[in-house]
């Protein structure tokens, strides 16, 4: 059933207060904190001809996945047309995830609503399907009343009342709001937020973050390929990069040459890995990269409405910008 704030009315009581801690049992590393780190494709959810969830194709994609060492899952993040499923797809698809992945792939579910209520309560539906974490992005239709004091506010309700960790999500180029850093910093003390997605693309931004909570137990995910060396250079902890859906392998590889320290055969390989995530991502978004992985042998497919398919000249040029770069 769904509630006034455009998500489901999921199982009450809401279990406020047991996730007090960063600390917590997962099934990879039981008494743990939660980890992070390494490379999480936020993937796009395959439809039908006629604009229905294509589970099985998601099995599909899921299973090979399984050949590339990610360190886990994003499920029902912005690549995965998040805003035109209804809750209750959402849902389903968090739990089919988890029944693809092995349990020790880590599966962060987007539980964002604009209400702080339909966002409390997606979050603790996505806990239900099985996520290990929740990623929560700003809320932003009311952009003008979204102050720091606000969204501070918001989050901390919301990581209050969560029974899973919380890692903020901040991606201005989809919602013209970016999480503002004192919020970040004043958020980043709480016990049960663990970390911040965030796309902007600002690395002094993000090497400020790293910087002043370097005393904390908190992780920053980059949120682009595009700067994903740049992002471990500063401290950076791993990335959720919409290009992992198609390039996963070589993102991977990218995270292991810089945790490794070999700088220079990074450096080659991020040059390389800059046009095509740029067309996958800002210049031609879900649909291109979509049809990028029908190229490389995963189930892309069609978009929900009104996302339209990508023109021929579109679909050149983005074919152009994997080519020549050693891609296809």
């Amino acid at each position: 059933m769904l509630g006034p704030h455009g998500c489901p009315q999921l199982l009450a009581p809401l279990r406020l207060g047991l996730a007090a801690s960063r600390w917590l049992s997962t099934p990879a590393t039981p008494g743990a904190r939660l980890d992070l780190r390494g490379i999480f494709p936020p993937l796009t959810t395959p439809f039908t001809g006629l604009a229905e969830v294509d589970y099985s194709r998601l099995e599909e994609n899921m299973h090979r996945y399984a050949t590339v060492p990610f360190r886990g899952f994003v499920v029902q993040g912005s690549s995965g047309e998040c805003p035109y499923l209804t809750p209750q797809e959402r849902l389903a698809v968090v739990s089919r995830v988890r029944q693809a992945v092995p349990r020790d792939k880590l599966l962060l579910a987007g539980s964002g609503c604009e209400s702080t209520q339909g966002t409390i309560a997606m979050t603790v539906g996505m806990a239900e399907a099985g996520a290990d974490a929740a990623l929560v992005v700003t809320p932003c239709y009311y952009r003008g009343a979204m102050t720091s004091a606000a969204l501070t506010h918001h989050y901390s309700q919301v990581a209050d009342a969560s029974p899973i960790p919380v890692v903020l999500y901040s991606v201005p180029a989809n919602t013209g709001l970016e999480l503002p850093l004192e919020a970040v910093l004043t958020l980043s003390q709480h016990p049960n937020i663990v970390g911040l997605k965030d796309s902007g693309g600002d690395i002094t931004r993000l090497g400020l973050i790293v910087h002043k909570t370097r005393t904390e137990e908190f992780q920053v995910l980059v949120g682009s390929a595009g700067f994903l060396m740049a992002g471990y250079a500063i401290g950076a902890c791993g990335g959720v990069c919409a290009l992992a859906n198609v390039l996963g392998a070589p993102l991977c590889q990218l995270e292991h040459l810089c945790q490794e320290g070999r700088w220079q055969e990074a450096q080659a390989l991020q040059l390389r890995l800059i046009e095509p995530n740029a067309a996958v991502t800002r210049k031609f978004g879900i649909p291109g990269l979509k049809q990028a992985m029908e190229w490389f042998g995963y189930h892309g497919g069609p978009c929900r409405a009104p996302l339209r398919p990508l023109s021929e000249a579109q679909l050149e040029e983005l074919r152009r910008d994997f080519r020549i770069n050693g891609w296809l």
